[in-house]
């Protein structure tokens, strides 16, 4: 597998991650056996960049890293693991608040610790940001924590280009995660930009548009439990034109013969030399065909092509429902 460098930690990893998040919640049930075992197929890859929360599975996510870290001691400095705080939910529901506050902070950090059964985590990111405790706060809570060993690297999330600067002056940030991908585009506007000119990092989550890129996502066959149902682009009129562009990106994938979920990895690969993005996946079958795409050179008249086919004004629909919406800055 191909590397790229969080530049302010100086840390090569994998130049595609593994987004864990639907090992333990929001797209159906899973199995920690079968996760566990393709976490271990991942590494043995050499994909060495794993992406968690504190909120995911309320806990649960965090738990099965740490039996995979656990299994994995003799690795541990090439690991890079990524966890996140500031998203609280109620079991059974998907509406949040948001907590950024020093107190919580520690906390927060504290039990993800013990969770992943760690002395350290690599990348802290603060998932949403609460305005009710300045930026000022947050960080200097971080900074800290980097003095104390108990993190090594800071992250922002779905934050704007002022919030990065603002944040960036009083500590160093390593990676900022967005969604972007085909039909998420909004980072080019200027966010991508601030992070290249600042040796930012940025982490692409939801790089196979909650799989519906892929191609072979059928929404009527979701688990009751699946959060795609809430996606307003999956529902619907919005649902039917979207399907018709990812049918001629299906057309385009089997020309340049890619799979969909490849050429989606590719694309923006080949167009920004600081993004890693995060596929995940429960399957196998799947992790092995993404590993592949970091392998991919496309022509840049290709890249152009994508680029048209996805243009930001024939995507029908938000990305998030309302009450996803908590927290993320524009």
């Amino acid at each position: 597998m191909q590397t790229r460098l969080l530049q302010q930690m100086n840390q090569p990893v994998s130049a595609i991650g593994l987004g864990c998040m639907g090992m333990s919640e929001f797209y159906g049930d899973s199995d920690d056996s079968q996760s566990l075992a393709l976490l271990d197929k991942a590494l043995e890859l050499g994909i060495n960049f794993f992406d968690s929360a504190d909120t995911y599975g309320f806990g649960h996510n965090e738990t099965l890293l740490g039996q995979f870290l656990a299994n994995h001691k003799a690795q541990r400095e090439q690991i890079v693991m990524a966890t996140k705080f500031g998203i609280v939910r109620a079991k059974g529901q998907y509406e949040r608040r948001l907590d950024n506050s020093p107190d919580y902070i520690k906390q927060a950090c504290h039990d993800s610790l013990q969770r992943l059964g760690t002395e350290y985590i690599d990348l802290y990111y603060c998932h949403r940001r609460d305005h009710k405790t300045p930026v000022e706060d947050m960080m200097q809570t971080l900074s800290a924590l980097v003095k104390q060993g108990d993190i090594r690297g800071i992250g922002l999330s779905e934050v704007s280009s002022a919030t990065l600067r603002q944040a960036h002056a009083i500590h160093p940030i390593t990676a900022v995660q967005s969604e972007y991908s085909l039909w998420s585009r909004q980072p080019e506007e200027d966010l991508l930009q601030t992070c290249r000119e600042l040796g930012v990092s940025f982490v692409a989550y939801s790089p196979l548009g909650r799989a519906f890129l892929t191609g072979k996502l059928e929404t009527e066959n979701l688990a009751a439990d699946d959060f795609r149902h809430a996606v307003p682009r999956l529902q619907g009129e919005a649902l039917i034109d979207n399907q018709q562009i990812v049918q001629q990106f299906s057309q385009l994938a089997g020309k340049w013969q890619y799979s969909n979920a490849q050429l989606c990895l590719a694309w923006m690969l080949n167009k920004h030399p600081h993004v890693i993005p995060i596929a995940g996946t429960r399957h196998e079958k799947y992790l092995m065909e993404n590993a592949k795409a970091a392998d991919i050179v496309l022509k840049s008249q290709q890249i152009d092509e994508l680029d048209k086919l996805f243009s930001p004004n024939k995507i029908a629909g938000a990305r998030y429902p309302k009450a996803g919406w908590g927290g993320i800055e524009k």
